[in-house]
């Protein structure tokens, strides 16, 4: 596994986390954008961002999204 897929890896479970905290989404919605995921990755070989996942399911708006990510990179330089 490259450095940078690990990277993605550690902001992704990062941001549903934070998305979770923030009381944005349950866990349940996390679990069911972690499942479309995979299973897109395994049958289509692509990969998807939880975020743009959450946000196709009318889960997260931009706004949210936006935070999260400020968080992330906030704590992580």
């Amino acid at each position: 596994m490259s450095n940078e897929h690990s990277n993605i890896d550690h902001y992704e479970k990062q941001f549903g986390i934070i998305a979770i905290e923030k009381g944005y989404i349950t866990p349940e919605m996390l679990i069911e954008a972690l499942r479309i995921q995979v299973e897109e990755e395994v049958e289509f070989h692509t990969h998807r961002l939880i975020g743009e996942i959450l946000m196709e399911k009318d889960y997260l708006n931009a706004m949210q999204i936006q935070t999260i990510l400020n968080l992330i990179f906030k704590h992580n330089p």
